[in-house]
């Protein structure tokens, strides 16, 4: 426990819940990076959209149980930006 700073098994868990959403957010360029290899262009796949609302919810609530205002800040937009992505990628597929 004292490699991350903490002190008590509830701060521990803290830090694994930390460290789960920097691996769903960090596999979201790995996801996009493989695709636009695959199609040997530049493409932004829908499970992109997905690691990012999946990794920056849960970065949200650790920054928010570390009382990190800079670092809730920061992840309260983003989750905006990436649910309004998927909410116009899902709203295109209906009418389209």
């Amino acid at each position: 426990m004292r490699l991350f700073h903490v002190s008590s098994p509830a701060g521990l868990a803290w830090i694994g819940v930390g460290l789960f959403g920097q691996v769903l957010f960090t596999a979201r360029f790995l996801v996009q990076w493989l695709a636009s290899e695959r199609a040997k262009r530049s493409v932004m796949p829908i499970a992109f959209w997905y690691f990012s609302i999946g990794g920056g919810l849960i970065l949200l609530v650790y920054a928010i149980a570390r009382r990190d205002p800079v670092f809730t800040l920061g992840q309260s937009l983003g989750v905006v930006i990436y649910a309004r992505n998927l909410w116009l990628i899902h709203a295109e597929r209906r009418t389209g």
